[in-house]
């Protein structure tokens, strides 16, 4: 598998990333993980507008699912080579309303559907192209996934948004790549049930016996080496700060 940072600031895009989204390859498959703020544009510096095969949606915070809404206007008004065909989105129950609440103006309320054909998530296995795929509902204010994919003996777990549960531990149980969210500080913000820290990451990370920790979804207002410093206090493998650009291979 090979995995690509395409844009991984939380909240809100900063002056070096777009928001929450991460593509997954292999096989000749592709695979985006979240299409937040800024991520469409940034995704075209790594693959063609068109040659993605799926879409995972977390959950339906602007920061992660927003693009969707200008990927829907590049496939729905494409005039050379005419309109695209439908391509799997997975979602949290209400994906297909939210996004075209989201655009307002699509020509009826069924337009979304002739490019996205959206398929609800639950908490389960299934598989996604060459993947095989584990979803849990993680703790975030509105349904929110983390996922952990699997592909060739190796396995890659994505936290999505969440605060503290025991859903997160089963899907970072032994991965060789956790990419976790740790958009607050510790001790300085603890609301249960929204985020997670640093440190909070890396307990994870250690307990799970991780083999790689990346930090993402650190806001601007959040300072990341602290957080860095904080995971690598609880977690002695190796630990690091997403960043747009970088590449996983697994």
């Amino acid at each position: 598998m090979k995995l690509t940072v395409v844009g991984c600031s939380g909240s809100f895009p900063s002056a070096e990333s777009a928001c929450s989204s991460y593509l997954v390859e292999a096989d000749g498959f592709r695979l985006l993980l979240d299409m937040g703020n800024g991520a469409l544009g940034e995704l075209q510096r790594h693959i063609g507008l068109y040659d993605l095969d799926a879409i995972f949606l977390s959950h339906l915070h602007a920061d992660h699912c927003i693009d969707m809404c200008a990927y829907f206007v590049a496939r729905y008004y494409r005039h050379e080579g005419g309109r695209c065909g439908t391509i799997p989105v997975y979602g949290p129950e209400g994906t297909e309303r939210r996004l075209t609440t989201a655009y307002d103006d699509v020509p009826d309320e069924r337009s979304m559907s002739e490019v996205f054909d959206f398929r609800t998530l639950k908490s389960g296995t299934f598989e996604i192209g060459p993947f095989q795929i584990r979803t849990e509902r993680v703790s975030h204010p509105v349904e929110a996934y983390g996922i952990r994919i699997e592909h060739g003996g190796r396995s890659l777990t994505y936290s999505g948004d969440t605060g503290t549960c025991p859903e997160l531990g089963l899907l970072a149980d032994g991965t060789d790549l956790f990419l976790c969210e740790s958009s607050f500080t510790h001790g300085k913000e603890d609301i249960p049930g929204l985020h997670l820290n640093g440190r909070e990451a890396g307990e994870y990370a250690a307990g799970g016996r991780v083999g790689r920790l990346v930090l993402t979804h650190i806001p601007p207002w959040t300072d990341p080496e602290q957080n860095l410093a904080d995971a690598r206090a609880v977690y002695d493998g190796p630990v690091e700060l997403a960043h747009a650009g970088a590449v996983y291979e697994l």
